[in-house]
């Protein structure tokens, strides 16, 4: 009763695991003796193959690897036949997604009169042509001789173990066909499998599918580069002691897995004026938010091995600490390169103590610069809103957009046009032409331009965003341009972090590219208009990525997550144009802007 109580509590605990849809792989839960209630815990950790190792001693099948480790009330009744047919009629079974494999370490034949025998309680759950989705028994170890597997109840079949497979053994009660890992190969499941072992394992394992029977490799390697390699070969049952964690890191490999279909080709920068000692004339920083390290790999390898960003020869990596927190969010983040302090989670633009800071577009204006900002996100995101607004809470959007009429910007591009509304004729009444198509912005001849890309949030890249990043900043550029000042215009790729935050491969993937061809438009433009500087780098990273496999012939990456949000990491820095070199090194996010203070202040005067 013990058992069956904590069996029920694991069941529950473990319930969404075994009722989703139906998953492609299959997992062959080894040593569940080792377990407290080793029936309950496969079975909610989803494992479709359960073994169960039996000891035949005074008539009884006693569950145990060993005799010195049999406790007599251990049997195969107590922990598997019984809590079986309970699962069954408490509703939790209908058709049965799993089987028994009974390991026999005592004498075959015997033994398996013993199964058979306490087995046929229960003959109503188990397979018949009558019921075809019944509980199967494959029996294991030691097993009667192939010319008998016919005697034998037909709810019962048999697993063989030999590599001589022929067209006439009794496949008709051959369950699977299994085999030691170790007749195949050494490898331990660290790094790659040497290529001729892993293509002798293939061979076996296609020999064995022209029979149409199902194949495992018991002593195997058992972690997650193993799991991934014998589901990459195609391996029926893959074998673990650990069918939890199999079942986790399983169930999420086809979203931590991706290849894009669009690659794009990388701009060949002129590097005429990357750090060169000449004025800084415009400055444009490009924000990939959540965008660290392993997300730009991600980005690389998945476009065949090279980036925009992968080109420029001057880097250095940012701390991203918060004032009041080890691990920054957006707000603090941005508002750190915003205005050169550090400040609380949350706020956005203004001090831990509470005082107003002065962010680059309104420190600029004074120097005749003209500004804009473009993101992704909503316009009250807080990334964007770090360079216009003063405000201790970053989800009052309200709030937040009636600072966008008192800025100094000059441009804006991005979602969220209905937290303005209340502020549209006050944008109108300072200047602001707001158009209704992105194309219109660069043909404008207003002061002030503003494009709301959406009422809400941006569609992401997967879901049909295009090139709005990259030809938005082309049209900024040639409207700021024509003011005939120095630009500051600040570029958000917002979503990396929505990936990040769903430990999404595929949403980290497109949005890193779509944020590199936007960062190639720039470089372009950059070259085109000397005098250019462009910084790039992020808030901060989102998910603490790393990259445990891939293929650089396919562009496949798979990402792995050790969280879904925010994290302390040092992300990257680059830089090109004028002046390049100076962010070179390790240094805080506020430094950011001190450096660009001291190059606008070294050539500008106010």
């Amino acid at each position: 009763m013990e058992n069956l109580k904590k069996g029920l509590f694991v069941l529950l605990f473990l319930a969404p695991v075994w009722l989703f849809a139906q998953q492609d792989f299959k997992l062959h839960s080894h040593n569940d003796y080792l377990r407290n209630v080793p029936f309950w815990e496969a079975f909610g950790a989803g494992a479709a193959s359960i073994e169960v190792d039996v000891i035949l001693q005074d008539g009884g099948l006693m569950v145990a690897h060993e005799k010195e480790s049999i406790q007599p009330e251990l049997t195969l009744r107590s922990l598997y036949l019984e809590p079986i047919q309970k699962a069954v009629d408490l509703g939790m079974i209908d058709d049965f997604g799993f089987h028994l494999l009974i390991d026999s370490k005592t004498e075959g034949y015997a033994t398996l009169e013993a199964i058979v025998k306490d087995a046929a309680d229960f003959e109503e759950m188990l397979f018949s042509p009558q019921n075809p989705t019944g509980l199967k028994l494959i029996i294991s170890g030691n097993r009667p001789k192939p010319e008998d597997y016919s005697k034998y109840p037909e709810w019962v079949f048999f697993d063989y173990q030999s590599k001589t497979l022929t067209a006439d053994l009794p496949w008709e009660k051959i369950g699977m066909v299994s085999l030691s890992f170790s007749q195949f190969s050494v490898w331990n499941g660290k790094g790659r499998i040497v290529e001729a072992q892993k293509a002798k394992l293939e061979e076996f394992i296609a020999l064995v599918h022209s029979f149409q029977k199902p194949v495992r490799f018991w002593a195997s390697p058992d972690g997650k580069s193993a799991w991934k390699a014998f589901y990459d070969m195609g391996v029926d049952y893959i074998n673990t002691d650990q069918p939890g964690a199999a079942q986790a890191y399983l169930s999420t490999l086809s979203q931590n897995v991706y290849s894009t279909s669009t690659r794009h080709a990388v701009y060949q920068p002129t590097f005429e004026s990357d750090g060169v000692a000449m004025p800084v004339k415009n400055i444009i920083l490009l924000i990939g938010d959540g965008n660290g390290l392993a997300q730009i790999s991600a980005g690389l390898f998945a476009n065949g091995g090279d980036l925009n960003l992968a080109q420029l020869k001057n880097m250095g990596l940012i701390k991203t600490q918060a004032a009041d927190d080890f691990t920054t969010d957006s707000a603090a983040g941005a508002t750190a390169l915003a205005t050169g302090t550090k400040t609380n989670n949350r706020a956005l633009g203004v001090a831990p103590d509470g005082p107003v800071l002065s962010n680059l577009p309104d420190i600029l204006a004074e120097y005749q610069f003209v500004s804009g900002i473009i993101t992704t996100d909503q316009l009250t995101g807080a990334t964007p809103a770090s360079f216009y607004a003063h405000h201790p809470e970053r989800d009052e959007s309200d709030q937040i957009a009636a600072y966008l009429p008192k800025s100094e910007l000059d441009l804006f591009i991005g979602g969220g046009g209905k937290a303005f509304e209340p502020q549209l004729s006050n944008l109108k009444s300072v200047g602001f032409e707001l158009v209704e198509q992105l194309d219109q912005v660069a043909k404008s001849n207003a002061d002030r331009v503003g494009f709301f890309s959406a009422p809400g949030s941006n569609p992401s890249m997967e879901k049909g965003r295009g090139d709005f990043l990259s030809q938005s900043a082309l049209a900024a550029t040639t409207f700021l341009q024509r003011k005939n000042q120095p630009l500051f215009l600040m570029i958000e790729s917002a979503m990396i972090d929505s990936g990040g935050h769903g430990n999404s491969t595929a949403t980290i993937v497109e949005e890193m590219l779509d944020f590199d061809r936007t960062i190639g438009e720039m470089m372009r433009y950059a070259d085109e208009n000397p005098g250019t500087l462009l910084i790039i780098t992020a808030d901060h990273e989102t998910g603490g990525v790393s990259i445990p496999q891939g293929n650089l012939e396919t562009g496949e990456v798979e990402l792995a997550f050790h969280s879904d949000d925010h994290t302390g990491i040092l992300v990257p820095i680059f830089a090109y144009g004028p002046h390049s070199d100076d962010f070179r090194g390790i240094f805080e996010n506020s430094e950011v802007f001190d450096k660009v203070m001291e190059l606008v202040g070294k050539y500008h005067s106010k």
